[in-house]
């Protein structure tokens, strides 16, 4: 599958990079994963996504409404959804949009396609232009409704279907995020033994890759350690996740990471007084001496050019898969509690994968089988990294 990337105007890129430079007024949302100022974005803004399809029309900004499908409840966390409402809230104020020109379905499970089909259906009632799906499970139902409404933009995070039409895909390069994690999991780690709760078992290149990424983090400055990873086979699981975290943490883990929804991992590994590693957004306000980083999205770099691309109508059906370049992903600001040398090492990383010298998933990469993946000064291309990572890294093992 080609992935394109929609072009972020400078406008745009302003905001996102002060949202990781962790900068912030106090009347603005109250987490690293948001867009600062609306006044940053001037209205009208153009150029915003490549036209390569010709001229769509556009839709005037008045009368634009934006529907967004979410797993959970936004307001019962700092997760998955947590993340991608606070985009939405960052869109809305970048856009100036009103409170009614925005449509939340909530709690909608992504294994249900007949609930996922009746909450796209109701945004679809209440005259919503463009609709978010925003998890996995939700693609195949999407994709259907997009054939049924062609005059309807759907845009859906994770998976990897489009049309290249009114349906498109969105996601990002966590893995790179995921890397520098690791290497402060790998400097603060005293017994070598790193729990990760993942939603996912290896048949999800996505949860699988980040677990790699952070693996591959790790070994880069500590190849003692060994990454214990927990499955919970769910996206959202409070009860399972908790009790992964739990395993992990009884097996003498003093670092713990999650690509789960919950906070769980945070706040159990305080209460056992280790480390942790957060995921989505900045979960140091959940454990405040436990939380040693967290690896964030920007979501609302994405929501906001998606849909200043239908209002200019330069929407070109394209899918997205931003970076660290783009400020889709990042690193909040290191715990001060970080062992010494542990901010260098991250700075260093950071600079190589920025100016792509560090493409993560590079040369031969030894899996935990004993065979080998990738090529000799060779990365692994945007394709396999989505869809084709079925393997784990040598230092990783899975706790039944």
């Amino acid at each position: 599958m080609k992935k394109r990337m929609i072009k972020l105007t400078g406008a745009l890129l302003l905001v996102a990079s002060l949202v990781f430079s962790g900068c912030g007024k106090s009347t603005q949302l109250d987490d690293y994963a948001t867009n600062e100022g609306s006044d940053n974005v001037e209205e009208g803004t153009e150029a915003v996504a490549d036209n390569t399809s010709g001229d769509t029309g556009g839709i005037p900004k008045d009368e634009i409404k934006v529907g967004v499908i979410h797993l959970s409840d936004p307001a019962e966390g700092s997760g998955y959804t947590y993340t991608h409402d606070l985009g939405i809230q960052g869109m809305q104020q970048n856009l100036n949009l009103s409170d009614d020109q925005i449509v939340r379905k909530i709690n909608i499970s992504d294994t249900d396609a007949d609930a996922t089909k009746a909450a796209i259906q109701e945004c679809i009632d209440e005259g919503c232009n463009i609709i978010f799906a925003t998890s996995w499970g939700y693609m195949e139902t999407t994709a259907e409704m997009a054939e049924e409404y062609p005059d309807i933009y759907f845009s859906h995070g994770t998976g990897y279907m489009s049309n290249g039409k009114n349906f498109n895909n969105y996601f990002g390069r966590i893995y790179q995020a995921r890397y520098l994690s690791g290497i402060v999991a790998g400097m603060n780690t005293k017994s070598d033994k790193i729990g990760y709760v993942a939603a996912m078992d290896s048949t999800n290149s996505e949860v699988t890759g980040g677990i790699d990424a952070f693996a591959l983090g790790i070994y880069s400055v500590n190849q003692d350690a060994k990454v214990y990873v927990k499955v919970t086979n769910s996206w959202f699981d409070p009860d399972g996740e908790k009790a992964a975290a739990e395993t992990l943490l009884n097996m003498g883990c003093d670092v713990i990471a999650q690509h789960c929804d919950t906070e769980y991992p945070q706040t159990l590994a305080q209460e056992k007084g280790v480390y942790s590693i957060g995921y989505n957004s900045d979960m140091s306000k959940n454990a405040p001496e436990a939380c040693l980083c967290s690896v964030i999205w920007n979501w609302s770099a994405y929501y906001t050019s998606a849909v200043q691309s239908v209002i200019d109508g330069t929407w070109d059906g394209s899918n997205y898969y931003g970076g660290m370049n783009e400020n889709l992903v990042g690193l909040t600001s290191l715990a001060d509690f970080c062992a010494d040398g542990t901010e260098e090492k991250v700075e260093e990383a950071k600079a190589a994968i920025l100016s792509g010298e560090n493409g993560v998933f590079d040369g031969v990469i030894e899996t935990n089988t004993g065979e080998t993946v990738g090529k000799e000064g060779k990365t692994l291309d945007d394709a396999t990294i989505t869809g084709g990572i079925d393997w784990y890294f040598k230092t990783v093992e899975v706790v039944e």
